[in-house]
């Protein structure tokens, strides 16, 4: 595919079915697993849970849209989502989704907002053994897997790595534009006119609503629609054009700088 077909493209990613959300009122024990393959496309409406969420895949690409940003997880990451809090799911790539819902009396500790948290190798292996035993066979096992886990989430590492979406209709607009279209290079200033606010104002509101500056999260955007376009398997020169960059190398430059590993390497750990 020609890198001028794959630009006029790279917006498009399928849209995919929605998925039914598991009709639960409360959870009978203090971790409750629901898993499911996804295929490329597929969501989850938005929706609330009254429980905790860590929104979690063995393998594939998420991105969780909660609490007004969007994340994206692989398999070495999972988003905490507290009791409460709108979102939805949606996969970027086939995935096994391997979600745990965590009642609220053992997640004492854990964030009361939207975290991403990496995922050690045990605590993935503990994810795995819960989804894979009836609780009702052995329950004094299934609750010390629980309690394990429980220990276990508020261990791992967390990041700030997420995009966030400012509450501003404009400035939403503006943001979605250029998710869609990363390699738009024109500055606030450009955008004022067709925006209805001076770029003064619309810079100031933008930092106040999201906490990043407008370079800041563009940068942040730019990393976030690569990692999802390297998962799909598109080629680091194809993405750099797809992203704006001048060059595959100032591409991999930013790359590296935010996630330490060039484009390639991140893949192939994946």
């Amino acid at each position: 595919m020609s890198i001028r077909r794959q630009s006029r493209d790279r917006a498009a990613t399928p849209a995919g079915r929605e998925l039914t959300v598991p009709p639960l009122r409360a959870l009978p024990w203090p971790v409750v697993t629901h898993s499911r393959e996804m295929a490329v496309g597929e969501r989850f409406p938005p929706h609330v849970h009254a429980w905790h969420q860590l929104a979690f895949a063995t393998d594939g690409v998420l991105q969780v849209t909660a609490a007004n940003a969007r994340h994206v997880i692989t398999p070495q990451q999972a988003l905490w989502v507290p009791g409460g809090t709108l979102h939805h799911t949606r996969a970027l790539s086939a995935a096994a989704f391997r979600n745990l819902y965590v009642g609220g009396d053992i997640a004492a500790g854990m964030p009361t907002q939207c975290t991403v948290l990496e995922v050690s190798a045990l605590l993935r292996a503990l994810i795995i053994e819960l989804d894979g035993i009836r609780a009702d066979d052995d329950p004094g096992y299934y609750a010390s897997l629980c309690a394990v886990i429980a220990t276990q989430l508020q261990r791992q590492p967390r990041h700030a790595r997420h995009l966030p979406w400012p509450q501003d209709a404009r400035l939403q607009r503006w943001c979605q534009a250029l998710y869609d279209h990363p390699d738009d290079d024109r500055d606030m200033s450009a955008w004022a006119t067709q925006l209805g606010a001076s770029a003064r104002t619309l810079a100031r509101r933008f930092e106040r609503e999201t906490g990043m500056t407008v370079r800041g999260w563009r940068t942040r955007l730019r990393l976030l629609r690569a990692m999802e376009w390297l998962v799909q398997g598109r080629s680091p020169t194809v993405i750099a054009h797809n992203l704006g960059y001048a060059s595959a190398s100032a591409f991999n430059y930013m790359f590296r700088v935010e996630m330490g590993v060039s484009p390639l390497q991140w893949r192939r750990s994946r």
